[in-house]
């Protein structure tokens, strides 16, 4: 035991100048790096050029009649007759006999005031006769500076005047009365829906049926806000008008294949909507019912409309497909990636319109991602190694062969 406490302190002394002889005879060698390895994230990227583009909204309406109104009767009377045209859904043409009623009350009433224009026209010839011989006397008696008007007789002639203007007015009336118990199409139209028939008394007034023309049709388009600028609207001050309002297909997918139909935008809505606090664009469809080859656009039908808007020079279009959450994108910037914010001024199924967050020779990428952090290292698929990193690869090459060849003469020697 003794001996060992003796030699302890040789054996730690020996330890240590064993490491310490190690540590500065055995020195590490170093390794030279060599090219470091490609990103493991390849990406495929757009090149941004800014181009012209036509600008194509869409918007969805109900077909509405342009002039519609209910045909009344101006006059009571039973209905003797309709025509075959007096039925729901069916045309007719202006001038067209629709409804016709008893008239007989009318004809007695045209007898009545024939005969007392008659008396009238009588009364006045006599009060012209008797105010002429009245002068003719005056002037022989030497006084007809003296005489009064009354004895001339010309208030008699101006009352006997008014009445035959009178009797006059009730021959017309009476003519007119029996006049509009044919009561007749005021333009060519169709009937919407039809609210009396044969045999039934009507008053003055009443309804007979609600019809609407077809020479035109319209539909009110709702617009967004942001996208008022991108058309070309009527201008709403008055007595003005824009003759280069934008142009609408409309497309009609009842009853067959989708057809599709031009129309005018012709005015805007005249306030704005309570619910949707949007404006509207009102459309003119010209003879909806007219071309024989495509189908009737049908008054209360909905349809989906295309609206030409304006042409936008130099902007940035990219494709949906790169945009996350609808509102930013990925950039490639030197060899990583760049999450940028973008301002769409203007959207449809396929692609975007940006005024802001990305712009010309920027490269967008296209690949889809998730949630990747700005500064993320990729590589753009397709491309190829640079010259640089060709020549550095080279000399690293010759670097570890001179390297080998001098261990290899080392171990020859010893």
């Amino acid at each position: 035991m003794r001996t060992i406490k003796i030699l302890l302190p040789f054996v730690v002394i020996a330890v240590a100048a064993l490491a310490i002889f190690m540590i500065f005879f055995s020195s590490p060698e170093a390794r030279k790096r060599g090219q470091r390895p490609p990103p493991s994230l390849v990406v495929e990227v757009l090149d941004i050029k800014p181009q012209d583009y036509q600008v194509t909204l869409s918007s969805f309406g109900k077909i509405t009649p342009t002039t519609q109104s209910q045909l009344s009767s101006q006059v009571s009377g039973q209905i003797v007759a309709v025509s075959d045209s007096f039925k729901a859904g069916q045309f007719f043409n202006k001038g067209d006999t629709l409804v016709t009623l008893d008239d007989r009350d009318y004809k007695i009433r045209v007898q009545s005031a024939s005969a007392e224009r008659a008396q009238a026209q009588v009364a006045l010839d006599e009060e012209i006769a008797l105010s002429a011989q009245a002068i003719k006397d005056r002037k022989n008696l030497g006084t007809l500076g003296q005489a009064s008007d009354y004895a001339l007789r010309k208030p008699q002639m101006a009352a006997a005047r008014a009445k035959l203007q009178a009797a006059d007015a009730n021959l017309k009336q009476a003519l007119l009365d029996v006049e509009r118990t044919v009561i007749t199409a005021p333009y060519d139209g169709r009937i919407l829906t039809k609210k009396v028939s044969v045999g039934q008394v009507v008053g003055s007034t009443t309804a007979l049926a609600d019809i609407y023309a077809v020479d035109n049709a319209e539909v009110e388009l709702p617009i967004k806000n942001s996208q008022l600028a991108l058309l070309n609207l009527p201008n709403n001050h008055l007595g003005e008008s824009n003759p280069q309002a934008s142009l609408i297909t409309l497309l009609n997918n009842e009853g067959g294949a989708t057809q599709f139909w031009q129309a005018q935008i012709t005015r805007t809505s005249g306030a704005i909507n309570e619910n949707t606090q949007q404006l509207s664009v009102i459309a003119e469809i010209s003879q909806p019912f007219a071309q024989a080859d495509k189908r009737s656009l049908n008054i209360g039908q909905f349809v989906t409309a295309q609206i030409t808007g304006k042409t936008l020079n130099d902007a940035i279009v990219i494709p949906n497909a790169s945009i996350y959450q609808g509102s930013y994108v990925y950039l490639y910037e030197n060899g990583v990636l760049q999450r940028k914010n973008v301002v769409i001024a203007y959207q449809n199924n396929k692609e975007a319109i940006i005024t802001s967050g990305v712009y010309a020779n920027e490269k967008l990428v296209t690949t889809p991602l998730g949630q990747v952090n700005s500064g993320t290292a990729v590589s753009i698929a397709g491309q190829k190694a640079t010259k640089g990193n060709k020549k550095r690869g080279g000399k690293d090459g010759k670097r570890r062969g001179k390297d080998r060849q001098q261990k290899a003469n080392n171990g020859s020697a010893s």
